[in-house]
């Protein structure tokens, strides 16, 4: 059980839980199990704004640059991302729903791609146009994708090929041996279900479960997840609270501990972060509703295309929109109340435009002057 009082101690807890110190990449690959992926760069791409936090001396793009050497894997969990191989052995063998055995057998076009990559090795979706031509094909999403790209993203999904790399942002396919059948669907359903517990905790048991029909969507050969998540509570493997009215989970082995005092420095946080990822979390412990709006209408846009909540101490206090500008950043503010008016919160909103500063460099000319702030 928590010790101290309501939601001071979920907001350190959820801190404490996913910004650890900052160590190598593959430490915090492996720490974390999974990072979102997202291809907007508003001013970088999701993944790199995650993994800043959390490795030293990040750069923008240094994951793609070390993916291969750190054999990364890509895939979907309760979201699309990166992940050790480790994580993405949870996921395979995925049945396919329409067939009666659940094994996957590639048809048409699929079987033609399979046999084009298992014969010329790592293959860029260009490739496959000079090869099978540009046929368009209705994508999951109402669009439309190149034909060939729907295969790629098919087979990738049943395991018959995986992400060998990144160029400029385009995936990279290699072919890879079938998945077996896994011999204990159960223990696999248990440790996808403590995974994702562990990623997000201390997640509300709510958005837990809409985590997990996500996965399920994916993954239905790891059948019903509501179930295992009733006797992981029942067994102790998950431990829980209700806090003013939302029941709050996490992973025994993580512990709740005391509330203690955060750090006292700003975090300009992706949309995608462990951290805001519960967007019902969030407006529980921070008491305002932070959204996504890259695909909102602009003259309905509140926070702006790509906001960065703000996290001051273990309170996210509003957002923040970053772009670079002849070279130099640009940070708008906006802020849920009124803003800091403290030395110490300006102080340690310099030192995080600084950080930002520098973990953009590898990708821009270095910056040579100050950054400027504009708030609103």
């Amino acid at each position: 059980m928590m010790t101290g009082t309501g939601l001071d101690r979920v907001r350190a807890q959820a801190r404490r839980t996913t910004l650890f110190a900052p160590t190598t990449l593959s430490d915090a690959m492996h720490r974390l199990g999974f990072v979102q992926a997202d291809p907007i760069r508003a001013p970088a791409r999701a993944q790199d704004l995650i993994l800043r936090h959390r490795v030293s001396a990040y750069r923008a793009e240094d994951l793609e640059r070390r993916f291969t050497r750190l054999g990364l894997e890509e895939d979907f969990l309760y979201a699309y991302g990166f992940m050790p191989a480790e994580t993405r052995h949870l996921l395979h063998p995925r049945s396919d729903p329409d067939t009666e055995a659940g094994v996957h057998r590639p048809t048409e076009l699929a079987t033609e791609v399979l046999a084009f990559v298992r014969a010329y090795g790592p293959t860029h979706p260009r490739d496959l146009e000079e090869r099978f031509g540009r046929e368009r094909a209705v994508n999951a999403w109402g669009g439309f994708s190149k034909a060939t790209t729907r295969a790629l993203e098919s087979l990738h999904h049943y395991g018959l090929l995986r992400v060998a790399r990144r160029r400029d942002g385009i995936r990279i396919y290699e072919a890879t041996a079938p998945t077996p059948p896994a011999a204990d669907t159960t223990a696999r359903a248990r440790r996808s279900v403590m995974l994702v517990a562990r990623i997000l905790a201390p997640i509300s048991l709510v958005s837990l479960r809409g985590a997990l029909a996500l996965m399920s969507r994916r993954n239905p050969g790891l059948g019903p997840l509501a179930p295992v998540v009733t006797a992981a509570l029942k067994s102790g493997e998950l431990e829980g609270e209700e806090i003013e009215g939302e029941y709050y989970v996490w992973p025994a082995s993580e512990g709740a501990g005391d509330s203690q005092a955060a750090p006292r420095d700003v975090r300009l946080l992706a949309p995608f972060d462990p951290l805001v990822w519960d967007r019902r979390r969030f407006e529980h412990l921070w008491g305002w509703v932070y959204r996504f709006e890259a695909y909102t209408p602009p003259p309905r846009r509140r926070f702006g295309y790509y906001a960065l909540p703000v996290l001051w101490g273990d309170a996210v206090i509003g957002w923040a929109n970053v772009a670079l500008a002849g070279g130099r950043i640009e940070v708008a503010l906006g802020y849920a109340q009124a803003a800091p008016r403290s030395q110490a919160f300006r102080l340690a909103l310099d030192a995080e435009l600084a950080r930002m500063e520098r973990f953009l460099s590898e990708r821009n000319t270095v910056l040579s002057e100050p950054g400027r702030l504009r708030i609103r």
